[in-house]
């Protein structure tokens, strides 16, 4: 069987969920028997978002292979449990650099470049590659931004293109737009809708199926006026609810049908009927929790959800595992100090530091690191976060009073956290930390065992600094444990404390491969702890 393309563009207004119908369609596909994966189409000049504030894009989530992508990809595994990689994400920034490398290099023969077709080409040679592999029987790519975006223009005319050289049988568009309501009239309004529909007709592409982000139902003559006038046919207007939790949209989503209209487009058959036993049994346990516990999260960038998106759903997944609904508190780090700590955290059961960059909010995160470890308080400390829990101990329990990582104080007398011997040459910034996924040796009887039940693990990271190992000895008599090592550099992955309900630091980045189908030990034992329960010794 040829690969099948599915595209999905946007309408009328950004943030509607492209990512989350992409991820929904393709989770109903996987569940039928297909092979199925999912691209993310960028229309911004940043070659990736590695560079990017989070307050300006969100978390920055990073891949096995060391790509720096876009959020969604996050969605993507968590709903499909499939990795993803470098060729899932591709921005404008990309696609212009590769296209001038080639210029450089010749390889165009003296030809004038052009958007058409050149950087067309490309845009098309991304979509391709992934259905070239040989592995995947549909692939969904999903163009970022609005239709009429000045960005987005190269993108349609490539989707244009590519409907035309594939055939209609081999691809599908689907258009999610928003029908709002008027308040003040009392109704849906259909109008923008339209407009949307004939922006995407006045560059070449007739929608297949239309996906109706609403607040309320539409009703069957709402349908049928969006069908009329926007060349569908009335089974082909797909109504997307405003739903409770993310996680709602598959069962969403096959109650309307969109899965069964797609493979019927794409002259494929049904299979068997989707297998969401496990997606299901998870959302029951989602909503229907034992007991709730009170999560802080200590960051930067807590005012924007999406900035730690990741760790949100790691701690949805590992609430789930639990039977525990988590009270998430966002926590901003410049905020906290040694005379308020007390009341910021006393009513927590549990207390995340998260990652990040930069000096701002860093003695923020130490004393909140300090009062959980004085106070019993199950901790994880993620990257910098364990970083800062390196500093703290230093600081208060070993006498190094002025010690830090020298990415804060490049002149400090203790420099327990350094810059990787690597990373010291490098000037640019973008994509050249260390990236994606390392292996990692883990001590038998430490914590880190009990939690992973196994001594070799590997997961992705993304940072420049790096525990100094010129210090780990002393560490390791003060009762600051190096649990985790990475078997190639000897750097320090894990560190944990002893005599403590639960208190670990990882360099690594561990939100990234958490999943429906497989949340993340680590933050299941850490909720586990919070709850109240002692993590498990492995069985040998």
């Amino acid at each position: 069987m040829s690969t099948k393309y599915i595209f999905v563009t946007g309408g009328v207004t950004s943030s509607l969920g492209k990512g989350i119908i992409s991820a929904s369609l393709a989770k109903l596909l996987q569940a039928r028997g297909y092979s199925v994966t999912i691209q993310k189409l960028d229309p911004y000049i940043n070659v990736d978002p590695g560079t990017l504030n989070p307050y300006e894009h969100g978390e920055c989530y990073v891949t096995d292979d060391g790509a720096e992508t876009d959020l969604d990809l996050g969605h993507y595994e968590r709903f499909l449990n499939v990795p993803t990689s470098q060729a899932n994400n591709v921005t404008t920034g990309r696609i212009y650099q590769t296209v001038i490398n080639k210029e450089r290099r010749g390889d165009y023969l003296g030809k004038t470049v052009q958007i058409i077709p050149h950087i067309t080409d490309e845009i098309k040679n991304c979509v391709t590659k992934l259905g070239n592999r040989g592995i995947f029987e549909i692939v969904i790519t999903e163009i970022g931004g609005t239709v009429g975006d000045i960005e987005s223009l190269p993108y349609i005319e490539a989707v244009r293109q590519f409907r035309y050289e594939h055939g209609h049988k081999n691809t599908l568009v689907i258009h999610l737009t928003l029908i709002p309501y008027l308040k003040a009239a009392g109704e849906l309004k259909t109008k923008p809708t339209q407009h949307s529909v004939k922006t995407l007709q006045s560059q070449g592409i007739q929608p297949d199926i239309l996906v109706a982000r609403t607040e309320y139902p539409l009703t069957n003559d709402q349908k049928k006026k969006i069908a009329l006038f926007c060349n569908l046919p009335s089974d082909s207007v797909i109504e997307s609810l405003d739903a409770e939790t993310i996680y709602d949209v598959p069962i969403l989503m096959e109650e309307e049908r969109l899965d069964k209209v797609v493979l019927e487009k794409l002259e494929l058959d049904e299979r068997s009927k989707p297998d969401l036993s496990i997606w299901k049994n998870f959302l029951t346990r989602f909503k229907n929790p034992s007991s709730t516990i009170r999560i802080g999260l200590v960051g930067k960038y807590i005012e924007l959800q999406d900035a730690y998106k990741s760790i949100l759903e790691a701690l949805v997944h590992a609430g789930v595992a639990n039977e525990a609904a988590i009270d998430v508190t966002p926590i901003q780090s410049d905020d906290i100090n040694d005379k308020n700590v007390h009341n910021l955290l006393k009513s927590m059961q549990g207390v995340i530091v998260a990652p990040g960059f930069g000096k701002r909010g860093i003695e923020g995160k130490i004393s909140a690191i300090k009062y959980v470890r004085e106070n019993n308080i199950p901790f994880l400390g993620i990257c910098l976060g364990m970083q800062c829990s390196v500093i703290e101990y230093a600081r208060n329990v070993m006498n190094m009073t002025n010690a830090n990582s020298v990415e804060m104080d490049s002149k400090t007398d203790f420099p327990v956290i350094n810059m990787m011997e690597g990373q010291k040459s490098i000037t640019n910034l973008g994509g050249t930390m260390r990236l994606g996924a390392y292996a990692c040796k883990i001590k038998e009887g430490s914590l880190a065992h009990r939690i992973y039940q196994r001594t070799e693990i590997s997961e992705r990271h993304r940072h420049r600094y790096e525990f100094n190992s010129a210090y780990q000895d002393q560490f390791e008599k003060a009762g600051l444990k190096a649990t985790g090592i990475n078997p190639e550099t000897n750097l320090v992955e894990i560190v944990e404390l002893e005599n403590h309900p639960f208190y670990i630091g990882v360099q690594f980045h561990p939100e990234y491969k958490s999943t429906v189908a497989n949340p993340h030990p680590l933050f299941v034992q850490f909720v586990k702890a919070a709850v109240g329960e002692k993590v498990a010794i492995p069985v040998e």
